[in-house]
């Protein structure tokens, strides 16, 4: 993104998408029930301390890029407070149950996404999970991208690019120093770049059995024009 959200803006726009999808009868918040929703044990990492001051510079930050701000609510006399990512970026509800995990927990793989995600949306197959994160990646500006693989781990992340690029989330985490450092010549490089073939490969397996899915559909209502 051109402009960089701060940690604490993202922590408050996720957890401002998560109220709205898991807690919908308690939604929009207001800035009590956000400071406990940002500040919660669970669901979150990293855990953090959000004051009052900082909530509220967070929300005006959010509200100037348009991702954020006041609710309409003629009901109440004590403010509260919504996300706007539907109106900036015309998500689905799986776009947007995936970037929300995605800004509360950090940079995860598919699986993790996928079991992290059913409560705000199930997710069938890994596939399904790829596949958002495709659109996402395609995004223009892209939302999503795919971090270098970290040294010891099985599978590729992908992060959020609301608070930067991947070279920032991986540097803040040390995972590219990591594997710079632990590399003896250029192994570590050359599984990183192993890793990302193999991330966008299934990527695009996901796209083809769509495809394929999609030619079926059309196959089958042809064939019925002639029963």
């Amino acid at each position: 993104m051109d402009t960089p959200l701060t940690d604490i803006e993202v922590r408050v726009l996720g957890a401002l998408v998560e109220k709205e999808l898991t807690t919908p009868e308690y939604y929009p918040l207001s800035l009590n029930a956000l400071l406990n929703a940002c500040n919660q044990k669970s669901n979150r990492d990293p855990v953090m301390n959000v004051d009052e001051d900082a909530a509220r510079t967070a929300l005006r930050g959010l509200e100037a890029r348009g991702y954020a701000g006041p609710a309409d609510n003629f009901d109440s006399r004590v403010t509260k407070y919504e996300h706007r990512l539907g109106e900036a970026f015309n998500f689905d509800r799986r776009e947007t149950a995936v970037l929300c995990e995605l800004l509360i927990r950090g940079p995860q793989t598919p699986g993790e996404l996928r079991g992290r995600c059913e409560r705000m949306h199930e997710f069938d197959e890994i596939d399904e999970v790829l596949l958002t994160l495709q659109r996402l990646m395609k995004r223009e500006p892209a939302l999503v991208s795919l971090m270098p693989k970290q040294s010891g781990t099985k599978e590729s992340r992908y992060a959020q690019l609301f608070s930067g690029n991947v070279a920032g989330h991986a540097a803040t985490r040390g995972a590219v120093v990591a594997e710079v450092r632990e590399a003896p010549h250029a192994s570590g490089v050359v599984q990183t770049v192993d890793a990302q073939r193999v991330a966008k490969l299934e990527l695009e397996v996901a796209t083809l059995r769509e495809e394929v899915e999609e030619l079926k559909a059309q196959l089958a209502e042809f064939k019925k024009q002639f029963q």
